[in-house]
């Protein structure tokens, strides 16, 4: 029966009522393997060539949770779950707590099967793992409406109303082309999002530039330049007044400029990576120089906005111009060599694939949609991110919601065809950055000239940026270095203002070759890492003084009250 095809790869999943067998489920996830383009050209049959003592121990083991599992429902004892999935009091009764326990059961053994391959660390199995997780997840009887006590129970309540309102939005989100997490009508950017007051000082096809009001009665001599991800729009950076690193720099001194990248359309769509340095981070520094009738700046990149920053500054070190006093970098990568679960979808087909269609590779120009990034992230995470909305959404007809962090989420950005394809051939696909031998903007970068002192955070939850690999800038950078943990992810971790004494941050005055030697010497600190580099950033940021009397200059003069037009351009 090999030959033709099963069922499903995993039918204890798809039918949570049948229990988990090891042999046949090793057979379905082989054939379903074979199967796979993932794993096409490899010799995939000799990964699951398990003993049979392995299998005989895993059913065993099985067999008898089974059996527990069975006398519970039984002995009609409720279900509990620590899982939010099954968390409600409609998962205690027999019927459907028993579903869930199954599930849950067979979710387990499956993956204890997986951990039982001889199959190398690496991207392979990485990209196994990943995609049994996925099926996991959307085989989990919460996603269904026969199956979820209560949606049903809503749909009863609401005499069908819910089940209507739900297709609804169903509808709405295929025509937008991506599940929203959030009420689209709850925020407005410069209205309730992004209200931190200054102007558009600057623009050219590719950013605008803001300078913001000062919010303090003296301000430092240098400025501070914020470059955020050119993946997503700034304004995760100044959500609401009191959650807003803009404001906070601010409020402690600083002058403070800010990249605005465009939401890019047809009209820069042959825009590359050279380009985004050159007419973007290069000219920012340049325009923010002479605004500021300062030599020297402070910077912060943020993410990508980081990756971009750090190869502006190796352009100009490369020229033998070094404006930067000081670098901050928030979760970016120099050092690709760990990408965490990014890396399953980046291989030399997907990357030649791109280049093809929109990469210029073959004449033809086209954009990266900021929906298919935004879906990809939320995958990374399928039961917090995807499926769980689409629980609340479409089978329960609940509302969204109304969540700043997530609206920012759901407004996604889209990137030139030329520049996204450069940016994962030599970052995730060849880790070229760190080489020394690599050409951008008519120069060889080397990060190595990047001697200015440096203030490096990375987020220990962090599934974008894993921070070991946020550490791994500490090897690559000369200057004086301080490195700083925050806890939770690549959002909260580092949006955590100081006023809500939420979670804490590691600090080591030492930075030894290895992350976890430095991790096991340092001590945690209670609340928000900001202020702790508020305190470094100052000592870099120049005497105090009266604050700017107005913003921009002559030769820049204001174009536009922040937060200026290209972060409101949607496609």
């Amino acid at each position: 029966m090999e030959n033709a095809p099963p069922s499903s790869p995993f039918a204890a999943f798809f039918s949570p009522n049948l229990p988990f067998a090891a042999h046949t489920t090793l057979q379905q996830l082989r054939f379903w393997v074979r199967h796979n383009p993932w794993f096409q050209g490899q010799d995939t049959d000799a990964w699951f060539e398990l003993d049979a003592a392995t299998l005989e121990r895993l059913q065993a083991d099985y067999n008898g949770e089974w059996a527990q599992l069975g006398m519970q429902l039984l002995t009609l004892q409720p279900f509990t779950f620590s899982d939010c999935r099954f968390a409600g009091n409609a998962w205690s009764q027999p019927l459907f707590g028993s579903l869930a326990a199954l599930y849950l059961l067979n979710s387990r053994f499956v993956m204890r099967l997986l951990e039982a391959l001889p199959i190398e660390q690496g991207k392979t199995r990485q990209r196994l793992v990943f995609l049994v997780e996925q099926m996991i997840a959307a085989a989990a009887p919460s996603n269904y409406l026969n199956s979820n006590p209560e949606a049903l129970e809503r749909m009863v309540q609401t005499q069908g109303a819910s089940l209507f309102h739900g297709m609804l939005q169903l509808a709405s989100d295929v025509q937008e082309g991506k599940l929203r997490q959030c009420d689209s009508g709850a925020f407005e950017v410069g209205v309730n999002l992004a209200t931190t007051p200054g102007q558009v000082v600057y623009q050219n096809p590719l950013f605008q530039l803001i300078q913001y009001s000062p919010q303090s009665k003296t301000q430092h001599q240098r400025p501070l330049l914020i470059v955020p991800p050119a993946i997503n729009k700034f304004y995760i950076l100044d959500l609401q007044p009191d959650s807003s690193l803009v404001r906070h720099a601010l409020e402690q001194g600083h002058s403070v400029f800010l990249v605005s990248w465009r939401n890019a359309d047809s009209s820069v769509a042959d825009a590359s990576w050279d380009d985004y340095l050159e007419k973007g981070i290069i000219e920012a520094i340049k325009v923010t120089q002479a605004i500021s009738a300062q030599d020297q700046l402070n910077i912060l990149g943020y993410c990508v906005g980081g990756t971009l920053l750090a190869c502006g500054l190796a352009v100009l070190a490369a020229r033998g111009e070094k404006p930067a006093a000081s670098l901050t970098l928030l979760v970016s990568f120099l050092d690709f060599e760990d990408t965490g679960v990014l890396s399953v979808f980046i291989d030399e087909q997907t990357v030649s694939y791109r280049e093809r269609t929109i990469g210029g590779a073959e004449g033809k120009y086209g954009l990266f949609r900021g929906e298919d990034m935004g879906n990809t992230f939320s995958l990374l995470r399928p039961n917090e991110l995807w499926w769980n909305y689409g629980v609340e959404k479409y089978l329960k007809g609940q509302t969204p919601r109304s969540l700043d962090l997530l609206y920012w989420n759901n407004d996604n950005t889209n990137l030139p065809g030329p520049m996204y394809c450069w940016y994962l051939r030599h970052t995730y696909l060849q880790n070229d950055l760190k080489s020394g031998t690599l050409r951008c903007c008519g120069e060889t970068l080397d990060l190595g000239l990047l001697d200015m002192p440096t203030y490096l955070v990375g987020t220990r939850e962090d599934h974008i940026v894993p921070w070991h690999s946020a550490y791994a800038s500490t090897r690559l950078l000369k200057g004086p270095l301080r490195f700083v943990l925050g806890r939770s992810g690549h959002i909260a971790g580092i949006i955590n203002p100081p006023a809500k004494n939420k979670r804490s941050y590691w600090t080591n005055a030492q930075v030894p070759t290895d992350p976890d030697a430095w991790l096991a010497a340092a001590e945690e600190h209670p609340g928000s890492w900001w202020g702790d580099w508020t305190t470094w950033l100052g000592e870099h940021a120049g005497r105090r003084g009266k604050p700017v009397a107005r913003l921009g200059s002559s030769d820049y003069p204001a174009l536009e009250a922040a937060p200026g037009s290209y972060v409101k351009q949607r496609h």
